[in-house]
């Protein structure tokens, strides 16, 4: 009886070792917030028609106690690769702009690019690393299935018809990254014990990484960014 509960109890120990936690973090901008202005739409009435208020630029968006919106977290060192999902990531074109504005994908993990305005759009992705391609969404094409096979770091989609509409993908062979939230907040699930670099990307901020130890539980990284000084 007591041999099996040292067992017992050994075992769950093990087990508790390789549960693993989060890292969780805040991402905010010190500074002053440029406004986002309101995009130049008027070209294609059907993006009027579709926003019953002009959709604004996204490149900065900022909350009033500073936290920054679609920043492209992850692990940059230490993650084992892992085999893609087969749960489908969407990127949607409503309203003449692609939503999310940032996303993270698995490497051939499917993407489904959704056009949701009854408008002409054209799929222009400009990855180095993978394959590039020039697609036209005719508005009677509500869907179309892509996917990319090489890790990479993010990279910009755009629409050749729609000059302001630009979305932005980064491509890992891990499922340990995440884009932060409406106030900056942000959570990297399922991590095992173990020293990681964790790297904050956006799109015109570039990127900052940090070392952190994850154990059971959550560790926390927190990011702050600012705006470049002019050389």
């Amino acid at each position: 009886m007591k041999k099996s509960l040292i067992i017992s109890l050994g075992l769950l120990l093990n087990a508790s070792m390789l549960l693993g936690g989060d890292v969780s973090g805040r991402i905010t901008f010190e500074g002053k917030v440029p406004k986002m202005e309101p995009l130049k739409i008027a070209a294609d009435p059907v993006c009027v028609a579709n926003n019953t208020t002009p959709p604004k630029k996204e490149w900065l968006l900022v909350d009033g106690n500073g936290g920054l919106k679609n920043v492209l977290v992850y692990v940059s060192e230490g993650a084992t690769s892992s085999p893609a999902p087969s749960t489908h990531v969407v990127v949607d074109q409503k309203g003449c702009v692609y939503t999310p504005h940032v996303l993270g994908i698995q490497a051939g993990q499917p993407l489904d690019i959704l056009n949701s305005d009854g408008t002409l759009h054209n799929i222009h992705a400009l990855p180095k690393k993978n394959r590039e391609f020039n697609k036209a969404m005719p508005k009677f094409k509500k869907k179309m299935t892509t996917q990319f096979d090489t890790p990479e770091a993010p990279f910009k989609i755009k629409c050749d018809v729609h000059p302001w509409m630009g979305a932005f993908v980064g491509v890992f062979d891990h499922p340990y990254f995440a884009v932060s939230g409406d106030d900056g907040s942000f959570t990297i699930s399922g991590l095992n014990p173990g020293t990681y670099t964790i790297t904050a990307w956006h799109e015109k901020l570039k990127t900052k990484s940090m070392t952190v130890t994850v154990g059971d539980g959550s560790t926390t990284a927190d990011f702050t960014f600012s705006k470049p000084k002019k050389k």
